[in-house]
C-alpha cells in the first residue's frame, strides 16, 4: 500500500511540476506576444491565408492588433490567475475579466460611432453576483474565527479549492 501511495505521488508531483513548468513558460513569454502586433502590416487592409483583415476604424490593422494585444494579454493573464490561484476570494478575479471582455468587444465593434462612457452599467450584473458571493464567504470565515480557536491562515487554507485537474476547476464555474 504504502508503495503504491508513494507511487501516485510521484506521478502527480510530476503531473504538476509539467503543469507548473507549461504556465511559467506561457507567463513568460506574455512580452514577446504582446509584441507580436509589430509583425503586421501597417496598412488599412491585410489579405491573409484565413482571410482579409480591413480595419475602418482605426485605419490600419497595426493599430488594431496592437490595441487588442494590449487588451487581450491581461485577460489571458488575469484567466491564469484564475484557475491557479486556490484564495477564497479568487472570484473577484472575475470583475477585470469582464472589464477585459467589455474593453476587446468595443475594440471589435469598429463601426462604433462613439464610445460607451457608463461600462459599469455592463460590469454590475458580474459585481451583483461576486460581491456578495465574496462578502458572505468572509462572513463565513469571521463566525468560524469567532466560534473557534484556529488562526486566519487555519481557516483561508480549510476554504482553498484544489481540484484534481483543469477540467475540474473549470467544472466548478458551471
Amino acid at each position: 500500500m504504502t508503495k503504491e501511495r508513494l507511487r501516485f505521488q510521484d506521478s502527480t508531483n510530476k503531473k504538476n511540476l509539467v503543469q507548473g513548468s507549461i504556465i511559467a513558460t506561457f507567463i513568460a513569454i506574455t512580452p514577446y506576444l504582446f509584441t507580436l502586433w509589430k509583425s503586421v502590416p501597417d496598412q488599412a487592409t491585410w489579405d491573409t491565408f484565413f482571410g482579409s483583415i480591413t480595419s475602418n476604424y482605426y485605419e490600419s490593422v497595426q493599430v488594431l492588433v496592437w490595441t487588442l494585444m494590449g487588451q487581450l494579454i491581461p485577460l489571458v493573464l488575469l484567466f491564469v490567475w484564475v484557475f491557479t490561484n486556490r484564495h477564497w476570494w479568487y472570484h473577484v478575479i472575475f470583475v477585470p475579466i469582464a472589464m477585459y471582455v467589455y474593453h476587446i468587444i468595443e475594440i471589435l465593434n469598429d463601426e462604433i460611432l462613439f464610445t460607451e462612457t457608463n461600462q459599469i452599467l455592463y460590469l454590475l450584473p458580474v459585481m451583483a453576483v461576486i460581491i456578495p458571493s465574496i462578502y458572505l464567504i468572509r462572513a463565513r470565515i469571521f463566525n468560524k474565527i469567532n466560534e473557534a480557536s484556529k488562526t486566519m491562515e487555519e481557516l483561508e487554507e480549510e476554504f482553498k479549492l484544489s481540484p484534481k485537474n483543469f477540467w475540474a476547476k473549470v467544472k466548478d464555474y458551471f
